[in-house]
Parts: structure tokens; sequence; C-alpha cells
């Protein structure tokens, strides 16, 4: 069977390229060698399916281990009763035990099925089971999707009973699984369950027994050159491995899916065309636009944006730093934060403030805000496409920036400070979007530093454009900025530059200039 790059559910070594995950593999091992209980909490596709059948295969491949890899992904818990939820745990355990042939330990689930109804009648078939049927082995409990099941009361027991055995025989007073792994989207150590007849809901914590679960699982650009190298063999190509790793991991973070993502858009859409199969770094860029156009479509996506419609509080969050550049302190304990964490939309950034996790999210996040301001506020601008802002070298953003400025004069002179704060920005952009809609392509590039200002590039016709946004807070802070934007322009090997400065001041002076700094031309506008 010919291999490609999955992007849907889980990897298998002779179906898909995969990234070498064996380092973390073994650090999990390691936890699991200490008898830990523990979770494995991350974003949705973020490899806790594969981890765990990888896991699955090292342990059942070892003489003093057994391992019991089960999921809730296909059953209803919030239709059970605890009787019918103990039977549907029977018939999952008893499905591994077959699939692993161990016949004895399948004939002695097999005779309790159906017998065992509350759970301490549970906790002690555990025991036996444990003390009798596996005496020389480490059992560990493998539970996926356990988000399925995270408001269910029958669940949060199971989790107790768990806990209670481990206690016990850490005292030497109980025989119970080695190991247990959980591994969902949320923490089942904070636990929101609800556990009233009303919609009350409180914290519980059946799992703080649970320990810290600290192993990286987005892979590093050396670990994305890992499958890059067995695809390159594979198909006895040479391209520069060591380049488009880095500019997968550049564009993605490591975040898994989207790794393969691209490496599949660029195997399947983008080198089909030509006779050289080599890939190309330009070929990750051209992945990136594809795979962040509005239009492209994947599950990922949408629950990204789901998670921000049903949170009010962490779509304005995410707005301010999208948006409006706010650089804001990475604390876990703020709920808002942490939920954006847990979702996979915020990371904590070297200088521990909070950013977007990759720059594809970002540019997704940044398109659907923009759609949704066009869509709900009416912005009066007319000259979307006019035949004036392109010419025989390009985009011509000079006259795109001057008649932005004239649409503000004329439509925004009056709005109080705060608004044009919030929105004066988004404006901008949703005022860019039309002109090069179809023509090119904007991407934002993430900032995460105490200036409050947004680097938008613009690609158009091979040729590209650096556009800084920023606030106006002196001729201090403007030499500041002119050295950032210029020092921006090297890494694009550029002359030319924009600069978009919004002056909140009320008597402000809605002027143009052309500034030549150290050895760029920059031209900026006020509005």
């Amino acid at each position: 069977m010919e291999r490609e790059f999955n992007d849907t559910g889980l990897c298998v070594s002779n179906r898909h390229y995969m990234v070498d995950t064996s380092k973390k593999i073994e650090s999990i091992f390691r936890l699991i060698e200490k008898g830990k209980y523990f979770t494995i909490n991350r974003p949705r596709q973020f490899g806790k399916t594969t981890t765990l059948s990888l896991l699955d295969k090292l342990l059942n491949e070892k003489d003093d281990y057994t391992a019991l890899k089960i999921t809730f992904e296909e059953i209803n818990l919030n239709a059970y009763k605890e009787q019918e939820f103990i039977y549907e745990l029977f018939m999952m355990i008893l499905t591994r035990l077959e699939f692993l042939n161990l016949e004895k330990q399948t004939l002695f689930v097999e005779d309790h099925l159906g017998k065992i109804t509350t759970f301490p009648a549970f906790s002690r078939f555990i025991t036996k089971f444990i003390r009798h049927m596996m005496p020389d082995k480490f059992v560990v409990l493998m539970i996926d999707e356990v988000d399925k099941s995270s408001g269910n009361q029958l669940f949060l027991t199971f989790l107790g009973m768990l806990r209670n055995k481990y206690l016990q025989s850490s005292e030497g007073q109980d025989y119970t699984f080695h190991s247990v792994i959980l591994a969902g989207v949320h923490d089942i150590k904070t636990l929101k369950a609800k556990l009233r007849p009303d919609d009350d809901r409180k914290y519980n914590s059946p799992w703080n027994i649970a320990s810290d679960f600290n192993v990286d699982l987005s892979f590093s650009s050396h670990e994305i050159e890992t499958m890059l190298n067995d695809y390159s063999h594979e198909k006895n190509i040479s391209p520069d491995i060591r380049a488009i790793a880095q500019k997968l991991y550049y564009y993605t973070s490591g975040y898994p899916w989207l790794v393969s993502k691209l490496c599949k858009l660029i195997d399947e859409n983008i080198i089909t065309q030509r006779k050289n199969k080599n890939w190309l770094a330009a070929d990750v860029e051209a992945g990136f636009r594809m795979i962040a156009d509005k239009a492209y479509s994947a599950t990922l996506f949408d629950s990204l944006i789901k998670n921000l419609e049903n949170n009010n509080d962490l779509y304005e969050l995410v707005f301010q730093i999208i948006i409006n550049g706010r650089s804001l302190d990475f604390s876990i304990d703020d709920p808002v934060i942490n939920l954006g964490h847990l979702y996979g939309i915020l990371v904590n950034s070297e200088r521990g403030r909070c950013q977007i996790h990759n720059r594809i999210f970002e540019q997704r996040i940044y398109a659907y805000m923009m759609s949704k301001v066009q869509r709900t506020k009416s912005g009066n601008v007319n000259e979307y496409g006019s035949p004036e802002f392109y010419n025989v070298s390009g985009l011509d953003i000079r006259l795109v920036l001057q008649r932005f400025q004239t649409f503000m004069k004329e439509h925004y002179s009056k709005k109080d400070a705060g608004f044009l704060e919030r929105e004066g920005r988004l404006l901008f952009l949703s005022y860019l979007r039309p002109i090069i809609n179809g023509r090119g392509f904007d991407f934002k590039e993430p900032n995460v530093s105490d200036e409050r200002r947004m680097d938008i590039v613009i690609t158009y016709e091979n040729q590209r454009y650096v556009i800084e946004l920023k606030i106006w807070h002196g001729p201090k802070y403007h030499q500041k900025g002119l050295k950032q934007l210029s020092a921006y322009l090297d890494t694009y090997q550029l002359k030319e530059g924009y600069l978009l400065i919004y002056d909140f001041n009320k008597n402000k002076d809605y002027k143009q200039e052309q500034i030549i700094f150290e050895d760029k031309h920059i031209f900026a506008v006020w509005v």
C-alpha cells in the first residue's frame, strides 16, 4: 500500500508518513514505569489517539506489561444507568483481551459479564482480575475520548473508585491497575461536573491523584525532519529538508495536524503539476496560503471558530490580541486564558505573554473577525477593486493608504478615541481585504511585544508589501517604530515599507510623510 500524509484520525506507520516521536513515547513510558496515573489533555487533533496507540503497541510488546486501551468515542454515557455503564466497560475490556489473545483472562471476564452491577462489586472484580489473572503483569488502563463523559456522574464515580483503589494499593491494601491514562481535551483533575438536577455546576476533583503530564506533543523542527527524510527516501528526491522543516514549523508551531496537512497539500496538490518533485520552501508558503484561505474548510477550523463564537470573553481577549495588538500577561489561573489554552488557541510566549498558538490559527481568526465586521457593520467603502489601485509594478499601497486616510477623515473624524482604538485597525483591514481579494494575499504577522503594533504582509503578483499599523505615542516611540519596521523589512529583503499611524488626539493632523530611515524608504500616513 502506498503511504500518504494523514489528516484524518489515527496515524499508522505502514500507511502514513509519520514524525519519529520515540523520545516522547519513552518519556511517557517512564511515567508508566513509576506507576503514575495521569491525563493527556491536549487540543483537538493534537496526536492524542496516535500517542495512545504507540504506547499500547510498546507496552504489549513487553513481557511484563499488558495495556488495555479503550475509548468512549462511540458510546453515549449520558443514556446509561450504573449497571449499563459497568456492562459497557466490561465489553470494551473484553474486546481488548480477545484481541490480545489472552484466553484465560477473556474467559474470566466473560464469566463475570452481566453479573457485576454496582461499583463496589466492580472494584472487587478488578482486585481479583489483577491479583489472580495478571499476577506477573503490570496492567495499564488507557481511556481515550474521556470528554464524551466528562459531565456524567457515573464516570466521576468510576474515577473516584479508581482513585480509592490507587490509594489503598499504595498502602498495600488492594490490587489495581499499575497505571491509568486518560486522554481528552479537558484536564480531568478539574472537571466541571453537573452533579445536581438544576444547572448549578461545581468543581469536582475525583482525579487529584494524577501526576502532571509535561511531555510536549507538538513537533519540533528536528522531529519534522524525520518525517521528511522518510518521505524523501521513499520518493527518491533530495529537497532541502532542514529549510522545509523550519518553514513548516514557522507556520504551524508544530501543531501535529497542521504539519501533516501542509505536507499533504504539497504532496498531493502543489508539486503534482511540475516535473521536478523536489519540495521547495516556497511550496510550504503556497500550502500556507491554501490552508489559511477563508474558503478552505476543515473540522479543526470549524471547532476553532465555534469555540470563539460560544465564549464571548474568549472572543474579546483574542480580538484584543489579534486586531488591537494588546500584549497581555499569560496567567493560566485566569479562567479565560486557561480556556484559550485548553482549546489550543493561546500559548505562553517566551516573554510570558499571551500568543496565538500558530500563524495558521492567527490568519484564520484574523480573516474570520474581518468577515464578521464586514457582515455586521456598514463600512461606507465604495472603492473596492478600483483600477487606480493597480499599476504595472503591482499594487499601489501608497494610494490605498491615501484613500483610506480620506475615508477615515470623512466618516470617522467625529468618533471618540475609545471607538477608534478598538475598531480603527479592523476598519483598515476590512477596507484592504476587498482590494486584494482574488488578486493577492494578505498575511498578519504575529507580534507579541510591549508595542501595540500590527504587521501586515501583502503578496501580489510576486511582489511583497509590508504595512505596519501603529498607535501614535509621540516622537520617541515613532523613532522606535521606524527601527522595528526597518528590521522587519530586512527579513523580507525589502527597501520600501509603509506605516499607518493611528492618532487619537482630538486636534490630530491628517498628514502624510515620506521618511528615509537607515536604508529604507517608508511612506507614513496618519489617521
